[in-house]
């Protein structure tokens, strides 16, 4: 009786297609987990960033943190402080973050930099409703300070920090979709470059003013922008996820 001692040809490319197949279907797994972890610590970040402001606009009558003005002689945002030699350092919100470490928390772990970044600021990936909640000192429009928490009707419905992108690279300063002469009335450029990444698995995290995150997945664009990357959109079609009133 003849007994075989080594694999036919045929049999040795079943056994490598078979390992190649369980290699690739573990290292999908792996990046699927690894993607899922990300998302899950962006949500966890813009969750504090939503917490420090409400917590900000506790100790200063109500009034959320201005997105941008010029705070003895220094560039002050909300994330941060360009100080005279043109170096940034911690901005209006560190303070009010936790011991985790505000540099952590202000830096998406699935933004890869790019260029653009306003005043040379690290690039973080996150950007502050700046169209409604935050105000921009010299932007135009008719109201001169950032919001009150008293004039957000719908707290739950109103965008307050997300994963900020255009095709440019990194902002920081979120955008509603249609001019508002009343709150922003910005030119399409700048609301163009105000729109939010879908970077995680085709999907953007939000934080409303309430204070929850959620995880959208649809991005909208109008057709005309010409910041607007396939990866970025606004969060609606109209300003209804920005606004106070609905």
């Amino acid at each position: 009786m003849s007994r075989r001692s080594a694999f036919t040809l045929v049999e040795l490319l079943v056994v490598v297609a078979a390992i190649g197949l369980l290699a690739g279907l573990v290292s999908a797994g792996a990046f699927a987990a690894r993607e899922a972890a990300r998302t899950a610590a962006c949500a966890s970040n813009l969750r504090q960033l939503a917490a420090a402001a409400l917590t900000y606009a506790g100790e200063h009558r109500g009034q959320f943190p201005w997105g941008m003005r010029v705070e003895n002689g220094e560039m002050a945002c909300w994330d941060f402080v360009v100080g005279a030699d043109g170096k940034p350092r911690p901005g209006l919100l560190w303070k009010h973050i936790p011991d985790a470490g505000a540099g952590q928390v202000l830096q998406c772990p699935s933004f890869v930099g790019g260029e653009a970044n306003w005043r040379g600021d690290p690039f973080t990936g996150y950007n502050y409703n700046c169209s409604y909640v935050g105000k921009v000192e010299g932007d135009p429009g008719d109201r001169a300070a950032p919001a009150l928490l008293g004039q957000i009707e719908d707290p739950a419905r109103t965008a307050l920090f997300g994963d900020g992108q255009y095709a440019g690279g990194a902002n920081k300063f979120m955008r509603a979709p249609v001019r508002d002469k009343a709150f922003d009335g910005s030119g399409n450029a700048i609301r163009e470059a105000g729109t939010q990444g879908f970077r995680h698995r085709g999907r953007t995290n939000v934080a409303f003013c309430d204070g929850h995150v959620e995880t959208l997945a649809k991005p909208y664009r109008r057709g005309d922008e010409g910041f607007v990357s396939a990866g970025c959109g606004f969060l609606s079609p109209d300003n209804s996820l920005y606004s106070l009133a609905k």
